[in-house]
């Protein structure tokens, strides 16, 4: 495995795919394509441990967020943007509308390595909705990383790679908006890809449609987030009460 300390690499030059609202990833969409959903019940943790929440993206469009937020959903991730070449184009009533029923909401990027450089990607996101603000309602962006909906599952890059190019990633990030990146990703993509340890730096949100988040990627000891079901929408733990969230939110 490759620590966090590794050089930059910078992906290789590919044409970056033309992504359209029908066809754009979004997150654990290629994760379900690959891993199996545990048909066992959904988990119950204790609500004074643990805050549920949700993410969207285009596919759900106009979001009824008071109805969602009466369900007990407190916290919201929203897809910004992809490579790039993709915005959501309901970004803005997502992000907004989150917000304006009192959710702590946060937005995403679904990461193309192969595409274009780490720091290219990180500008864009944050140019395109994915900054952070010391309000105490905003989350610190995330990086979804996983399996490549459009070509070979590791985006032809090797463990170093890709390694290097997720710190590229995060330290531009956390150079444009003074946080880290949270990092969404599966154990077994991780684990199959060969990538490094940001454990040190980097909150995790797991992925895993199970009744236990499961061993966790390279060197993480706990999970922040947990996207434990894709039914009806995507749905999430936060690992910890309402204060913590909330302190994460404040930095």
């Amino acid at each position: 495995m490759f620590a966090v300390a590794c050089a930059v690499i910078t992906a290789p030059a590919q044409a970056s795919p033309a992504i359209t609202d029908e066809d754009n990833a979004t997150l654990g969409s290629q994760i379900r394509k690959f891993e199996p959903l545990d048909p066992l019940p959904l988990p119950e943790l204790d609500p004074l441990l643990s805050v549920p929440g949700m993410d969207v993206a285009s596919y759900q469009g106009n979001v009824d967020w008071p109805a969602w937020y009466g369900q007990g959903k407190r916290f919201a991730y929203v897809k910004a943007t992809e490579s790039t070449s993709y915005t959501n184009p309901y970004f803005g009533q997502q992000y907004t509308g989150s917000y304006d029923v009192g959710m702590i909401r946060g937005a995403y990027h679904f990461a193309i390595p192969n595409a274009s450089s780490g720091a290219d990607q990180a500008h864009y996101f944050v140019d395109h909705g994915g900054g952070w603000s010391a309000d105490g309602r905003t989350l610190p962006g995330a990086l979804d990383v996983e399996y490549n909906p459009y070509g070979q599952t590791c985006y032809d890059m090797s463990g170093e790679a890709l390694t290097g190019w997720i710190k590229d990633f995060s330290d531009t990030y956390r150079a444009r908006t003074g946080r880290y990146p949270v990092i969404y990703t599966s154990t077994n993509w991780w684990t199959q890809c060969g990538v490094g340890n940001f454990a040190t730096t980097n909150p995790l949100w797991i992925a895993r449609y199970a009744d236990t988040p499961g061993a966790l990627p390279t060197g993480w000891l706990y999970w922040t987030f947990w996207q434990h079901t894709s039914d009806p929408l995507d749905q999430n733990h936060f690992n910890g009460p309402m204060s913590a969230l909330q302190a994460l939110a404040h930095g």
